[in-house]
């Protein structure tokens, strides 16, 4: 083989060209690529909502000698503690031994909700021989690809002498699932002319949940007492506590492998919880000399909004509370604090490539995705990364053979999304997003490649070193 020429080691030298990680990892290192996607994959199938990330989470965190913290409690190096939220958010942290006022802290936030269908308070009624429970989406979604698919009811159901009844139908093998109907195309003419956005319309989405009528001539709807009749029998639920309820359809589907090489992932829930997972791992696992916080919050996909999300004072108290704990004071350490605000970003589909630009789109495989900036159009409702951070995050990255790349989601005049990111910038504190790039994202099956989960854990242990 001929020696390259002096104008192809000025390119290599000055050149930028992504990276493959399966191209560049030894056999061994793929091999902890695939091993780390099959913990990543029980968490999803464990974790379809945001109460139940949340005791994943603890239960992770208890076996791995973390113990709960409350306000007021003491702290010094070497603590593991996690804070659980309403037990809808909840925070991982690890004490560390450098100064607080000096380092800050070293913050992870991701959000573990995910879009969904929600059933509505006063949801059960009857009409032509099935019963079927009303419904109001969470996030954004595009409603016909909830429908005609199998669906599992999540949530939680409060009673009214106050008793917390969990409910996870759908999910086991013998388990009935839910459907939400569509209309066969033969008849479909009609829907099929409008557009897209007006296929299902969103008063539409009713889950079908029963079609057998109650055993008794002298009662009126009797498919919804038969289903009213199955949920006291087994839950002790009757009509009047889906007032207090939150209960929740999401699709039935497993998380499994795709292709004939198996490199990718298909599943319900990638936005966030494929950030969440390498977050929640990352701190649990490792040590470290900072002080750091894996924040898995609520709420991101309808704007960070209430108790739970990350707009929430309890998050900036929490914070206030370590620092004080730890005789620190908490506007100096915020001043010295960073965050990785790890949220998804889409990955470039060569099937819509007209969406997107390719130069600046985060490619599949490519490692995880690092956007300066979200927002739409103009960069409106965007944290803007300084250069000065950005560069010290790369650093970082290159100092421990993290394969990252960098992404902006979609055209500038085409869409747009936002994060958490800029909440957490709001505090005075240095944030940039960071996340893996999604097939499909927000669809009800969305896929991610295991090398960019992989990558994600990675560039997470290295902020922490």
């Amino acid at each position: 083989m001929s020696e390259k020429s002096k104008g192809q080691l000025l390119q290599e030298e000055l050149s930028y060209k992504k990276l493959n990680y399966f191209e560049k990892a030894s056999e061994e290192e793929r091999q902890e690529i695939f091993a780390y996607a099959e913990g990543y994959k029980a968490f999803l199938d464990a974790a379809k909502t945001e109460r139940e990330a949340c005791e994943f989470a603890v239960l992770l965190a208890k076996d791995a000698g973390f113990t709960e913290y409350h306000f007021g409690d003491p702290l010094a190096a070497g603590d593991k503690k996690y804070f659980v939220n309403r037990g809808k958010s909840v925070v991982v942290f690890r004490v560390g031994s450098e100064n607080l006022e000096e380092d800050g802290f070293r913050l992870i936030a991701s959000h573990i909700d995910a879009p969904r269908i929600d059933i509505k308070q006063n949801p059960l009624y009857e009409d032509s021989g099935m019963a079927f429970l009303k419904t109001h989406y969470y996030g954004g979604i595009k409603k016909y690809q909830w429908t005609a698919i199998p669906l599992a009811l999540h949530g939680v159901v409060i009673l009214k002498d106050g008793t917390k009844v969990c409910v996870r139908v759908g999910e086991e093998k013998d388990d009935p699932v839910f459907y939400i109907d569509d209309l066969l195309p033969h008849l479909g003419g009609e829907q099929m002319s409008g557009k897209a956005s007006a296929i299902i319309d969103g008063e539409q989405l009713n889950v079908l949940v029963g079609g057998l009528p109650y055993a008794d001539r002298e009662v009126s709807e009797k498919v919804k007492l038969s289903v009213l009749s199955v949920l006291h029998e087994k839950y002790g639920i009757t009509e009047e506590d889906f007032l207090s309820a939150e209960l929740s359809a999401v699709p039935a589907f497993g998380a499994r492998d795709v292709g004939f090489d198996r490199a990718l992932i298909a599943a319900y829930g990638h936005d966030d919880r494929v950030c969440a997972y390498p977050a929640l791992t990352a701190v649990v696992f490792n040590e470290s000399r900072h002080t750091v916080l894996a924040m898995l919050v609520d709420k991101e996909e309808i704007g960070s909004e209430g108790t739970t999300g990350i707009q929430s004072k309890v998050f900036e108290d929490l914070m206030e509370e370590i620092s004080l704990a730890l005789g620190a004071n908490f506007r100096k350490v915020r001043a010295q604090s960073k965050c990785l605000s790890s949220d998804v970003t889409a990955a470039y589909d060569p099937n819509f490539a007209g969406v997107y630009e390719k130069m600046n789109a985060a490619m599949v495989s490519c490692g995880t995705a690092m956007c300066k900036f979200t927002g739409a159009r103009g960069k409106s409702g965007s944290n803007d990364a300084n250069a000065e951070f950005v560069g010290e995050v790369r650093k970082m990255f290159a100092e421990e053979g993290v394969v990252w790349q960098t992404a902006e989601l979609g055209k500038v005049d085409v869409g747009g999304g936002g994060t958490v990111a800029k909440f957490v910038a709001n505090l005075n504190i240095d944030t940039v997003d960071l996340g893996v790039p999604v097939i499909s994202m927000h669809a009800p099956y969305e896929v991610v490649s295991k090398a960019d989960v992989y990558s994600n854990y990675r560039a997470f242990l290295a902020f922490m070193k």
